[in-house]
C-alpha cells in the first residue's frame, strides 16, 4: 500500500492505493463523508471499505476531496467533489488500463458523489452505498440508475430517516435489469459507532456474493 499524490482539477490530491498485483484486476474507488464535518479517507468506515477490497484482490484508491488532509483547494459544496473522484477514478484506471471492472464505494456525502460519479462512467459495475443522505441532498438523478449495488445503513441513523431510505431503495427497484439489496444494521447509528464489524459482514457478503457470479458467467 502506498501514499500518493496525483493532479485534481485545481491542484494535488492525496490518497492511499493499493495495487492488486496481475494485470486483469479489478479496481474499486473509495469516497469519504462530508469534509466540513471531519470526514477524510482515514474515516474508519472508509477504511474498512478499503480493506475489504483489498482482501479480495482489487486494486483500490481511496483519496482526500479537495481541501482536506494535504489535498489542494476548498470545499466545493459537491460539483468540485465530483471533479475530484472522476480524476481519481481516471487516475485509478490509467494505473490499471486491463482491469475488467470497476465498483465505486461512498460513505455518507461520498455516497452522493458515487452515485452521481455512477451516472456519468458506464464502465463502473457495481456500487456500494453507504448511509447515503437522500434527505439532505437530490438523488432524482438515479433515473434510471445504470448498476445494481448494495445499499446499507443503520436502525438509529439520526442524520438520515429510515423512511427517506426506504423510499429511494424501493424507487430504484422499481427499475428494470438492475437489482438493489438493501441491508439494515440493527441499533448502527450514522457513523455505525460500535458497528463496524457488523458492516464488515455485511459488505463482505454482498462482496463474495456477486464476486462469485461473475466468475460463473465468465467461466
Amino acid at each position: 500500500m502506498t501514499d500518493i499524490t496525483f493532479n485534481g482539477p485545481v491542484g494535488r490530491l492525496e490518497g492511499h492505493y493499493h495495487h492488486g498485483g496481475p494485470k486483469h484486476t479489478p479496481t474499486a474507488l473509495i469516497l469519504h463523508p462530508h469534509p466540513q464535518f471531519g470526514g477524510t479517507m482515514n474515516n474508519l468506515v472508509v477504511r474498512q471499505l478499503f480493506h475489504l477490497f483489498v482482501e479480495r484482490g482489487f486494486s483500490v484508491l481511496r483519496f482526500n476531496f479537495r481541501g482536506v488532509g494535504r489535498s489542494q483547494g476548498e470545499h466545493d459544496s459537491g460539483a468540485g467533489e465530483l471533479s475530484d473522484a472522476t480524476t481519481a477514478l481516471d487516475w485509478l484506471q490509467d494505473n490499471n488500463l486491463e482491469s475488467p471492472q470497476c465498483w465505486v464505494a461512498g460513505f455518507s456525502f461520498g455516497a452522493w458523489i458515487g452515485m452521481q460519479l455512477l451516472m456519468r462512467r458506464p464502465e463502473i459495475a457495481s456500487f456500494i452505498s453507504i448511509a447515503p443522505p437522500v434527505n439532505m441532498y437530490d438523488f432524482s438523478f438515479l433515473a434510471p440508475c445504470p448498476s445494481s449495488g448494495l445499499v446499507l445503513h443503520g436502525s438509529s441513523d439520526q442524520v438520515v430517516p429510515q423512511e427517506d431510505m426506504e423510499n429511494m431503495v424501493n424507487h430504484l427497484r422499481n427499475q428494470k435489469n438492475i437489482e438493489i439489496s438493501h441491508k439494515l444494521i440493527r441499533g448502527a447509528n450514522h457513523f455505525f459507532d460500535n458497528h463496524i464489524d457488523s458492516l464488515a459482514k455485511t459488505v463482505s457478503k454482498y462482496l463474495d456474493d456477486n464476486l462469485m457470479i461473475e466468475e460463473t458467467e465468465a467461466a
